[in-house]
């Protein structure tokens, strides 16, 4: 009995544990799609799970860090939402290809005009973002999703390093390093494809060359013993013509 009433208990505790764990599985995220890497362009998907079991996320708001703007930010079409991006004036102009940028998104809402994310289910929010700052190995993404119950879980406490997860932890997106020539030339591997490309036509063309060659050698050889064959066949009806002349 005593032994019984100690399994319920630990029973109990655990599913205390459980509960109280549940919520730093579900909060909001944001991972890249491939690399984010520092200097470069990503596209980034927000994932947004669902809560709560009687209402519906209708609604993202996801601030964009001001020490380190982002001058190129386009959202992806997504049926079902209305995509809103705010744009503010920087205090420091930022320069990209030779262009000095004054302004740069610091806000993108999605609000739906459907049913939302609804219980039980999680949706991804994507961006295309860039380019990516070089001095710093994260960017952090204050968000706030709304229910349809109005309710608003405000995602926004910054993770500090060597301390425990805060309960509404802010999406934090961790860059990696540069490559080294700091960029993807795509060029360059146009023009080697072509090289490719003409090295194996090159290859191709030989073969087919030496393919000919074996064919007309072939083709002579075969005249020459057809040649031989015919006059073989010749003579030997001229001596037999002799033979009965002689007869």
């Amino acid at each position: 009995m005593k032994a019984s009433r100690i399994a319920a208990a630990g029973a109990a505790a655990g599913l205390t544990v459980l509960a109280l764990s549940a919520p730093a599985f579900a909060h909001v995220t944001v991972q890249p799609e491939g690399t984010a890497a520092k200097g470069g362009y990503a596209v980034v998907d927000f994932k947004v799970p669902n809560e709560r079991d009687d209402a519906s996320t209708t609604k993202l708001e996801v601030t964009f860090p001001t020490d380190h703007p982002l001058a190129s930010v386009m959202p992806e079409p997504m049926p079902g939402w209305k995509i809103e991006v705010t744009k503010s004036k920087l205090d420091k102009p930022l320069e990209m290809h030779g262009e000095k940028i004054t302004e740069a998104v610091s806000k993108v809402t999605w609000t739906a005009d459907g049913k939302g994310i609804q219980p039980g289910y999680f949706e991804k929010f994507p961006l295309s973002v860039g380019q990516l700052p070089e001095d710093t190995d994260q960017l952090v993404f204050k968000a706030l999703q709304t229910y349809s119950n109005k309710e608003v879980i405000r995602w926004i406490e910054v993770p500090q390093e060597g301390q425990e997860e805060p309960d509404n932890p802010a999406p934090v997106l961790k860059l990696s390093a540069a490559s080294e020539d700091g960029h993807h030339d795509a060029a360059a591997d146009d023009d080697t494809d072509s090289e490719s490309a003409e090295k194996a036509s090159a290859e191709t063309a030989a073969d087919d060359s030496d393919s000919s060659g074996g064919t007309d050698t072939t083709a002579r050889v075969l005249g020459v013993v057809g040649i031989v064959v015919g006059a073989a066949g010749v003579a030997y009806g001229v001596l037999a013509g002799r033979r009965r002349s002689n007869a």
